[in-house]
């Protein structure tokens, strides 16, 4: 079965850094969209940052410039290195894979989502 695992959340001081890792099993990277979303509490999930399929980048205005997405093939593994954070960051984030996702989650019934991992960023 296909499997999204998140780690690397926590607690941090504005200004800070964290790196996510979303660690994929009984899939591969190749024919998917994958991506980090993040929502905070009474707010719409929001897409942070997505590799499409053909390897190209996005990310959302917002944390343009202070994230980074990437993955390791190998391990298949995504992650997403989060510097300069603000409070404003503060989210459960959940890494995604789909055959295409979107600003506003899975774009297809095939897709996958993790089980999220907690970032605070505290004044």
């Amino acid at each position: 079965a296909v499997r999204l695992v998140e780690s690397g959340g926590g607690s941090v001081q504005a200004g800070g850094s964290l790196r996510l890792s979303c660690t994929v099993s009984g899939a591969t990277f190749d024919d998917s969209d994958v991506g980090w979303y993040r929502q905070a509490p009474g707010n719409a999930c929001e897409l942070v940052s997505m590799i499409k399929r053909d390897g190209t980048t996005y990310y959302t205005d917002f944390v343009k410039g202070r994230f980074t997405i990437s993955q390791d093939n190998a391990k298949n593994t995504l992650y997403l290195q989060m510097n300069s954070l603000k409070p404003e960051d503060t989210a459960m984030y959940y890494c995604a894979a789909d055959l295409i996702l979107t600003p506003y989650g899975l774009g297809t019934p095939g897709g996958y989502w993790g089980q999220g991992t907690q970032v605070t960023v505290s004044t």
